[in-house]
């Protein structure tokens, strides 16, 4: 069963890792071809609003088709009410979007347009939930690659086209081709690729909205969004703990450094990009594995190994990076006017390794139809978010954020393992999983703060690491290559 869940997880990791990469390359494209660190903080705030937007307009139904499809006979009935739910109310969100458009403008500052970027985006991102949920649970993750891929592939090339051609054009030769093709704020032409991408995605899965057709079974709907509910809670928590920071050092900080410091604060906070990558490629993996698997007797045993396994990989993401972030940031971050914010890297990557923890504990709550307290704990670590955000940022500003992360994640760690030791018991070796976080959190932050970065120590403690790694692993590590 692991070696499916790895597999699996391959796949969906290069479903997941090629776009992101591609995507990722642009971080440093943007901060060379945008003329300022203010820009990139408009685009990483909108980015910001985007995340928040994606959850509500879900509002956790993507969660409830893989439970429901997994117990209700009439899988197509599942599939039917599904994306006719999301059809209606992504509907409804764009028609009302749109009318009330410019008050959502004056009420956030963004400019108009931008906002109408949102909306759109927002929209097709959210018709398509479904359809990529489907491709998941029939096991067809090639073709769920392949879309994913496609989909990054246009964005780039599109952004890539519009900064280097079109922006290129002379403002002053005025033509309607100009007109429409020129942008003096480049960052316009970043959300008219993303626009143009999610449109091409849509139409590719417009045949699954004929073949399947458009039903709605209200009885199935309330099961079905009964159960999502606490899955929105949690996803509307989770997207407070991972962007609100961006937003909310736009309205603490003052006007005219507020959106430089967004800037330079989410560009170093994409120094986590490797972790979040590997988290999201294991959990869309292990997502569908955890309710196949939930009625075999090895089931809890098969979740703590999955757990310590997990940490393995990500302890030494976390070690990895924090040795290396002086060349990494060479690559990643090209401009020296972002890297006085390097020193919240640390706190970022811990903190998105806790959460990526967070998400394989989280199994108890689902596969045991208790998502409520998926929705407790997530909100127990937005409020840990608000609260430090708003005490720290007015004191120290984007390290305040940082610090913020690692407090929220961690605590809804330890608070998802205590109350899942009593609802249900799985089997952790908390002794291995344990030491192998301790050693990589003493090892980065050594090398990080105390050797500032060293190459040949942090060099030497990332080799020491990988050897206790096989001393404690080495019987493991030789059935899985003998496996495979």
């Amino acid at each position: 069963m692991l070696q499916r869940l790895f597999k699996q997880t391959f796949i969906y990791g290069l479903a997941t890792v090629l776009p992101r990469i591609l995507t990722f390359l642009l971080t440093p494209f943007f901060i060379t071809q945008l003329k300022s660190a203010e820009d990139y903080g408009l685009y990483s705030l909108i980015m910001a609003f985007m995340v928040l937007g994606n959850v509500v307009l879900s509002y956790g139904m993507e969660t409830a088709f893989f439970r429901f499809i997994n117990k209700k006979e009439n899988s197509k009935e599942v599939l039917q009410t599904g994306l006719t739910s999301l059809f209606v109310s992504t509907l409804i969100f764009c028609l009302l979007g749109n009318i009330f458009a410019s008050h959502i403008s004056s009420l956030l500052e963004i400019n108009l347009i931008y906002i109408r970027f949102i909306i759109a985006i927002l929209s097709l991102d959210a018709l398509v939930v479904i359809p990529f949920a489907a491709l998941r649970q029939e096991g067809k993750s090639i073709k769920y690659g392949i879309i994913k891929i496609v989909n990054v592939v246009i964005n780039v090339v599109s952004v890539v086209v519009f900064f280097l051609v079109f922006a290129k054009l002379d403002p002053n030769n005025s033509n309607w081709i100009n007109d429409i093709l020129y942008q003096k704020n480049k960052v316009h032409y970043i959300f008219t690729a993303n626009v143009i991408a999610s449109f091409v995605t849509f139409l590719v899965f417009i045949p699954m909205y004929f073949n399947t057709k458009l039903k709605f079974n209200s009885v199935l709907f309330k099961q079905m969004f009964r159960y999502a509910l606490p899955i929105l809670i949690a996803g509307i928590a989770f997207s407070v703990n991972e962007v609100f920071d961006k937003i909310i050092l736009k309205y603490l900080l003052p006007e005219n450094i507020a959106e430089r410091t967004i800037g330079i604060y989410a560009a170093c906070y994409k120094m986590g990009v490797f972790m979040s990558l590997f988290i999201t490629a294991f959990k869309l993996g292990v997502e569908p594995f955890f309710f196949h698997h939930a009625e075999q007797k090895n089931a809890k045993k098969t979740y703590a190994d999955i757990t310590l396994y997990f940490t393995i990989l990500g302890s030494f993401i976390l070690l990895f990076i924090l040795v290396y972030t002086d060349w990494l940031k060479y690559i990643l971050i090209p401009n020296k006017e972002y890297w006085e914010a390097l020193v919240i890297v640390p706190f970022i990557l811990l903190g998105n390794l806790c959460l990526g923890i967070y998400h394989n504990l989280s199994v108890w709550y689902k596969v045991s139809d208790q998502t409520n307290y998926g929705a407790i704990i997530s909100s127990l670590g937005a409020i840990i978010t608000l609260t430090l955000n708003f005490w720290l940022i007015p004191e120290i500003g984007y390290k305040g954020a940082a610090i913020a992360t690692l407090a929220a994640y961690s605590v809804m760690m330890f608070t998802s393992y205590f109350i899942g030791r009593k609802k249900y018991p799985i089997p952790y070796n908390l002794k291995k999983i344990g030491l192998y976080l301790g050693l990589s959190v003493t090892f980065g932050f050594t090398s990080f703060y105390i050797f500032n970065r060293n190459i040949l120590i942090g060099t030497l403690l990332l080799l020491l690491f990988l050897g206790i790694i096989y001393i404690k692993e080495k019987k493991e590590i030789i059935k899985l290559v003998q496996a495979s």
